[in-house]
């Protein structure tokens, strides 16, 4: 036994066979990066190229994140970046709500030992998975993506912003450039705040505020 907590979680993950999915997997994806970072990024599941060298977000999904996190001034090593399920499930397909639930034990692991102030929740399964976490109510990646939520997930006090996956802008490029905005205006707004204590953006209540002082 190891006394290191997050080399006895990577193997826990590595030897995992609570669901079917271990019965595909070439390696489990634990994760990886930065592991006091202030910030999370949380995809669905690995897929082939995760799956053949054990690390998310290596193929062209995980090149355009790469891509969008530079574009908004940071490193991809600046965050830790995982996702809901370790293993790919076969063919690419949306893993299910029972894989999702006994990969679940893993993902709440890292958050607890990271103990993030920022979760960025890459695709539906993600937002979906994190928003039942926080008690919030998840409607559709349509009406929710790019907006900052406040939630207290495991005892942490966190922002949670959900996005389309990278995936979803290379089948369909008109998202790119909705991602890109997320990123821009959602994303790395937060990410100062939480780093500099600068406000992320004026809201309805500052400007009440404001003239309630000035009146």
């Amino acid at each position: 036994m190891t006394s290191d907590p997050w080399r006895a979680l990577e193997e826990e993950i590595s030897t995992c066979t609570k669901c079917r999915l271990s019965m595909y997997r070439k390696r489990a994806v634990p994760g990886e990066g930065n592991k006091s970072s202030i910030a999370v990024f949380i995809g669905e599941a690995p897929g082939e190229k995760e799956d053949e060298q054990g690390r998310p977000f290596v193929g062209p999904a995980g090149k355009l994140l790469t891509e969008l996190i530079e574009s908004i001034g940071y490193r991809r090593e600046d965050f830790y970046i995982t996702n809901v399920v370790k293993c790919r499930p076969p063919e690419n397909r949306d893993p299910g709500d029972d894989e999702i639930e006994a990969c679940l034990p893993h993902l709440k692991r890292q958050l607890e030992l990271i103990r993030p102030k920022l979760i960025v929740c890459l695709g539906r399964h993600s937002a979906r998975t994190i928003f039942k976490l926080a008690g919030l109510k998840w409607v559709s990646m349509t009406s929710q993506h790019g907006k900052v939520y406040s939630a207290k997930i495991l005892n942490l006090d966190v922002r949670v912003i959900p996005t389309y996956h990278p995936a979803a802008a290379l089948y369909n490029p008109q998202l790119r450039s909705v991602l890109e905005e997320d990123f821009k205006a959602a994303i790395k707004p937060t990410l100062a705040e939480l780093l500099e204590g600068k406000p992320s953006r004026k809201t309805l209540l500052d400007y009440v505020a404001k003239r309630a002082g000035s009146g």
